[in-house]
């Protein structure tokens, strides 16, 4: 006699058993039925707490990169209370005002510049700007400065997207002012802007020369300078220091402007430490092209960037480094790093390096204290329930502690002493 086949368990049932991982009924559901689907019900659970590791959530960057692309770049800490806010409203008048009234103006007094605008990233700063003053024109720029950057941002690509033509002169690695100003100087061309394109992720060393922004800004059109890292002034008057070393030549939007240059633009979430954000920021008639051309308002960010910004470019104008976690955390001495690392009783304690990542400054290194295991212990990290995030140098695991945050030390120590045990 044949047994009956037994029935599969009550999708309902089972979905209801693993509530406890807090997903909304309704993808607890699917998870249930892929389990059942897949004949291993008993592993619905499995499957709904891979669905939650695959959302947005905080992790502990132990890598060493200051500002990990992968990991949301610059860390900030932004919320606000559940109220309106004055967006679009001007307060003296009771009239619709502009969400780039407030922000805009401070980061624009935190950089030298006359007037600001406020996009989503830095592509679309450079979008706009060419589609806002070279949109049917031509575009000068050097071939050494056709850059491709993360996600396959390529400039000759943005700027067809613009509306704009592109004139590339000179060589990969040398370009000379001469070789600008034949291109803008030919009848044959009718030129909007010369572009300058920050190299943010590679260098180029060796045989190369290129014009300086004020070469560049005494020619015929007006200069926009991609400088790419946010970096909104080589002072550093917010840090009390000074600049530190590894920022040498790293180009500022205040000193661009002075040296000539119409606009700059930048990220947002980069050296400057606040949220993803483009910046457009120079001269007052350029910045007003530019917020006229129609893709201004696609481009616009919500209020949430724009209070973070804003909060952010406040801490620039009071000069109080301390209060951008980018800068506290780049700044932090040696003494204190090896100081903490004496305190964690798990691991060895090693000298290590940094890297300000997220495209800027390739090749430099910042001096750092980490903890090594052996071993590549990389995958058992990331499966906690607040995972960290390491790299391995020499077959060891190592746990870079400039990039964690003291508040976190403890929890990272007991998940090494975990890993040794």
């Amino acid at each position: 006699m044949n047994r009956p086949e037994s029935r599969p368990p009550s999708v309902d049932k089972l979905a209801r058993s693993i509530a406890d991982t807090g997903l909304p009924h309704p993808m607890l559901v699917e998870a249930a039925r892929q389990a059942i689907a897949d004949g291993a019900p008993e592993k619905a659970r499995e499957v709904a707490t891979a669905t939650l590791r695959r959302m947005l959530g905080p992790v502990i960057n132990a890598t060493g990169t200051l500002l990990h692309t992968n990991l949301g770049r610059a860390p900030l800490a932004w919320s606000q209370p559940e109220q309106y806010t004055n967006l679009e409203l001007d307060l003296t008048t009771g009239e619709r005002g502009s969400r780039m009234a407030t922000a805009a103006a401070l980061v624009a007094r935190a950089c030298g510049a006359e007037a600001a605008l406020i996009v989503n990233n830095c592509a679309a700063a450079v979008l706009l700007a060419l589609g806002g003053l070279a949109e049917g024109k031509d575009v000068v720029v050097s071939r050494g400065e056709l850059v491709e950057i993360g996600g396959g941002f390529r400039i000759p690509e943005v700027m067809a997207r613009s509306g704009a033509r592109l004139v590339e002169v000179g060589t990969t690695n040398r370009t000379r002012v001469s070789d600008y100003r034949q291109a803008v100087d030919d009848p044959a061309h009718d030129v909007g802007v010369v572009l300058q394109v920050h190299q943010s992720n590679y260098r180029i060393v060796g045989f190369t020369e290129a014009p300086t922004t004020s070469e560049l800004a005494a020619l015929a059109a007006p200069l926009v300078a991609d400088i790419g890292s946010g970096l909104l002034d080589s002072r550093c008057p917010w840090l009390p220091g000074g600049p530190p070393g590894w920022l040498d030549a790293e180009p500022a939007a205040r000193q661009t402007l002075a040296a000539g240059a119409g606009l700059v633009m930048f990220s947002g979430d980069k050296l400057m430490g606040g949220p993803q954000a483009g910046i457009i920021a120079g001269d007052a008639e350029l910045v007003a092209r530019c917020a006229r051309h129609p893709l201004a308002r696609a481009l616009r960010p919500g209020a949430l960037v724009i209070a973070a910004l804003q909060a952010t470019a406040l801490a620039y104008l009071a000069e109080d480094g301390q209060a951008i976690p980018f800068w506290r955390m780049a700044t932090l001495s040696l003494e204190e790093l090896r100081s903490r690392a004496d305190r964690y009783g798990a691991g060895a304690i090693i000298d290590t390096e940094s890297t300000p990542g997220g495209g800027t400054l390739p090749g430099v290194a910042i001096p750092s204290i980490g903890i090594a295991v052996n071993g590549d212990q990389r995958q058992l990290l990331r499966e906690l329930s607040r995972p960290i995030i390491a790299r391995v140098d020499h077959d060891q695991t190592v746990i870079d502690l400039r990039t964690v945050h003291p508040d976190d030390d403890d929890y990272v120590a007991e998940a090494l002493r975990s890993l040794t045990n």
